[in-house]
């Protein structure tokens, strides 16, 4: 896919900056998708005896481009918008538990979601509670909408929620979608939540590309006026992919 698999010590901050060492010097790096448990990410604020996190890699977090440092920092608009997210020390949030996602901030995974239109009495009032104990230990977020696929569950077909992640990369003068992607797949009955470590998949992502065949040409005229011999047929242009994503377990 075009993505440097790197470990923490390939990794190196300073200045806020992370930068990955390579064979050919460093580089640097603007976006870090990691798998490292929160407690060994970063040896400066957690768990000093890590050896498998990055130094700094926290405060480079933290001077990164997200909607409410970009407005603070450089007085612009995010171009493009996160989910709507609420903090939990709002008092009128308390009162919507019902029509929001819940989530600690701590967790990874899926562990701990909390699907507020999907939960019962009970657990939104012991969720309430919890949350008053520890409201910015929480964040609540707007339900997203998850289209669903024909999927094979034991020896028979039925819809489940997907959804896709394409990676796009922004290089600086370009935007471009790396050849492949994500689709996850929430295999529990009625469940939004595709996190494999909660019970979800994936399927295989089609990318279903068309081909266009350019005009054949005039043919060519002979200087005595005849036809020259044919040439070669230009081969068909590859036009990009379609729009259409298909998804096959």
């Amino acid at each position: 896919m075009g993505v440097e698999l790197v470990e923490g010590r390939d990794l190196h901050c300073t200045g806020n900056r992370v930068r990955m060492r390579t064979t050919q010097g460093e580089r640097p790096v603007q976006v870090v998708y990691r798998r490292v448990d929160d407690e060994f990410i970063d040896p400066l604020h957690f768990r000093p005896d890590s050896v498998i996190g990055c130094p700094g890699i926290v405060n480079a977090a933290r001077a990164g481009h997200v909607p409410d440092l970009i407005r603070y920092y450089l007085a612009e608009e995010p171009l493009v918008d996160n989910v709507e997210t609420h903090r939990l020390d709002d008092p009128d949030v308390l009162d919507r538990l019902g029509e929001l996602v819940l989530k600690p901030v701590d967790g990874s995974g899926g562990e701990g979601i909390v699907i507020g239109p999907q939960a019962s009495e009970e657990t939104l009032a012991a969720l309430r509670d919890t949350v008053k104990e520890d409201p910015r230990g929480w964040i609540a977020q707007r339900p997203v909408a998850l289209s669903t696929s024909p999927t094979l569950i034991g020896d028979r077909v039925a819809p489940r929620h997907i959804d896709l992640r394409p990676f796009a990369v922004n290089d600086g003068d370009d935007v471009w979608l790396l050849p492949g992607g994500l689709t996850r797949v929430a295999l529990p009955e009625g469940t939004l939540v595709v996190n494999s470590s909660q019970g979800g998949g994936s399927k295989d992502t089609w990318v279903l590309a068309g081909l266009e065949l350019a005009p054949a040409p005039a043919p060519p005229v002979a200087p005595h006026g005849g036809l020259a011999p044919p040439e070669t047929a230009p081969a068909p242009r590859d036009v990009g992919p379609a729009a259409q994503i298909a998804g096959q377990q």
